[in-house]
C-alpha cells in the first residue's frame, strides 16, 4: 500500500520539478537577453568617455586604453544654451503630452459609444488620416500663414498636438472593450451628465491605455527637433534635440572644410566619434529613466485594448 503510494505521488512530483526547471531555464535566457539589450547603452556610455584618438586608432570598445571626458566639456562650452534647451524640450513635453492625451480622449470615447450615430463616419475619418497626408508645404504654409505660430513655443506645441488617427484607435478600442456600459448607464440614471462621466469614471478606469498614449506623445514631442528647424529661429527657444543636431551639423561643416591650417588644428582637438555618443546620452537620458515608471500601464494599456473580450 505504502508503495503504491509513493509510486502515485512521484508523477506530480516530476512534474514540478520539470517545470521549476522550465522556470529556471527561462529566467536565465531572458536575463541573458536583457544584457545583450543593454550591451549597445553600455557602449555608447563607455566610448562617450573614451579618449578621441583612442576611439579613432583602435575603435570602439568596452575596454578603452585612455578615459576623458573631452566630449562633455565640449558639449558643455556654453552650459546656458543646453540648460534652456533643456527647460524648453521639458516644458513642451508636459504641456503638449498633457494637451495631446485629453483632445484624443475626447475623440476616442464619443466613438467607443454605440448611441453615438455618426461614430462609423467620424472613425472613417480618422482612419483616412493614418493613410494620407496634405504634405509638407501645404503643412508649413498652413501653420505659419493661417496659425500664424512663427518663432514661438506654440511652434513646438500646435503641429503636434494633431490627433494621431493610431492613438485615437488604441484609445477607442480600449473604451469600447473595457468600460462596462452598464456603469456608464447607472451614472446616467443618477443623474450624471457626460462630462462628469468621462471624467469622474471613464478616465480614472482608463489609466493603463491613458498612460500608453501619453507615453507615445511624450516621446513625439521630446525627440522633435524639425519644429524647430522649420519655425523657429529664437535661440532661446530651440529644443534640446535640434540644439544636439546643430552642434553635430556644425561638426560635419568643420570636417569637410579643412583647407585652412588653423581649421585642421581646430579639429585635431576636437572629439568628434566621442561627441556623438554623449549627445545620444544627454537626450536620451531623462527619457529613459521615466520609461520604467511606464513600462507596466504601456504593457497593459497595448493588451487589454487589443482584444476584443
Amino acid at each position: 500500500m505504502r508503495k503504491n503510494t509513493l509510486m502515485s505521488l512521484s508523477p506530480g512530483k516530476s512534474k514540478k520539478a520539470s517545470e521549476k526547471m522550465y522556470q529556471i531555464i527561462v529566467n536565465i535566457a531572458f536575463t541573458l537577453l536583457s544584457f545583450l539589450f543593454l550591451a549597445p547603452i553600455l557602449l555608447v556610455l563607455i566610448v562617450s568617455f573614451t579618449d578621441e584618438r583612442s576611439v579613432l586608432l583602435n575603435g570602439y570598445s568596452y575596454f578603452p586604453d585612455k578615459f576623458s571626458l573631452d566630449a562633455y566639456a565640449f558639449i558643455l562650452r556654453e552650459p546656458g544654451a543646453l540648460l534652456t534647451s533643456y527647460g524648453v524640450t521639458i516644458m513642451v513635453t508636459i504641456i503638449g503630452s498633457a494637451l495631446a492625451l485629453v483632445l484624443t480622449s475626447l475623440l476616442a470615447y464619443p466613438l467607443a459609444r454605440r448611441d453615438f450615430k455618426a461614430r462609423n463616419v467620424v472613425a472613417f475619418y480618422v482612419f483616412f488620416t493614418m493613410l494620407f497626408n496634405g504634405g509638407l508645404v501645404p503643412w508649413y504654409i498652413f501653420y505659419a500663414k493661417f496659425v500664424g505660430i512663427g518663432d514661438s513655443v506654440f511652434a513646438l506645441i500646435v503641429p503636434n498636438l494633431l490627433l494621431s488617427g493610431f492613438h485615437v484607435m488604441i484609445m477607442r478600442t480600449f473604451f469600447a472593450n473595457t468600460i462596462p456600459v452598464s456603469i456608464l448607464e447607472s451614472a446616467e440614471i443618477d443623474g450624471a451628465g457626460e462630462w462628469r462621466i468621462f471624467f469622474q469614471i471613464v478616465f480614472p478606469l482608463s489609466l493603463p491605455v491613458m498612460a500608453t498614449i501619453g507615453l507615445f506623445s511624450t516621446l513625439g514631442y521630446w525627440n522633435d527637433w524639425f519644429n524647430s528647424l522649420i519655425f523657429v529661429n529664437n535661440p532661446d527657444l530651440f529644443s534640446l534635440q535640434y540644439l544636439m543636431t546643430k552642434i553635430l551639423l556644425n561638426i560635419q561643416f568643420l570636417t569637410m572644410n579643412t583647407q585652412n591650417s588653423n581649421m585642421l588644428e581646430l579639429l585635431s582637438d576636437m572629439p568628434k566619434e566621442t561627441v556623438r555618443m554623449a549627445m545620444a546620452l544627454i537626450g536620451a537620458g531623462p527619457i529613459v529613466l521615466a520609461y520604467p515608471f511606464f513600462q507596466r500601464y504601456l504593457i497593459q494599456g497595448l493588451t487589454i485594448g487589443a482584444v476584443k473580450g
